[in-house]
């Protein structure tokens, strides 16, 4: 009967501690990460366009964006991406502020694009931020929006066609077809 008595505890234990459930956390730059619809603009030194031609520069239209945390799941340091889009070509390593939510990187950095192709080596991303409840999906609905500005120090672009950087800016995916 003893015996029997300790197997049951056993089990009782054993049952209530698998129901247990672990809270699962999401990342260190939560708040920053996403997906983004953008488009890019050749702007002067003040992030103005110098003329309207110079709005959506490649005529690429929108292209997706991404901002995703590090390995180190560090607050301070994010990655962001434009997959390849083939007229400007990035993917970098920004620091981050998650309170302020401010990006840029620190100068020029390497182009981890993973592009063997890639048109610039290096890259530097400045006055990056994202602004909460911003901007409108095309269904009306409220959404964040982000902008940023990207240089590299071999491009003649800007030299060729009067203009200081890329404006990037867009709105957070909001995974509905009737916004895209």
């Amino acid at each position: 009967m003893k015996k029997l008595v300790y197997f049951a505890a056993l089990a009782l234990v054993i049952a209530g501690t698998s129901c247990e459930k672990n809270e699962i956390g999401g990342t260190a730059t939560e708040a920053m990460a996403g997906q983004w619809y953008v488009t890019v603009d050749g702007v002067d030194e003040n992030g103005n366009l110098p003329d309207a031609d110079y709005a959506d520069f490649f005529g690429d239209g929108q292209f997706i964006v991404n901002t995703y945390n590090t390995a180190a799941n560090d607050p301070t340091k994010m990655f962001i991406s434009d997959l390849g889009d083939p007229y400007i070509g990035f993917t970098a390593r920004i620091n981050s502020d998650q309170n302020a939510l401010t990006f840029a990187t620190a100068g020029d950095v390497e182009n981890a694009s993973g592009n063997a192709n890639a048109r610039y080596k290096t890259v530097n991303i400045t006055g990056g931020k994202i602004l909460l409840g911003a901007a409108h999906q095309k269904n009306g609905s409220v959404c964040d929006s982000i902008v940023f500005y990207v240089s590299y120090p071999d491009d003649p672009f800007p030299a060729t066609y009067g203009f200081a950087k890329y404006r990037i800016r867009g709105i957070r995916y909001s995974g509905l077809a009737e916004n895209d």
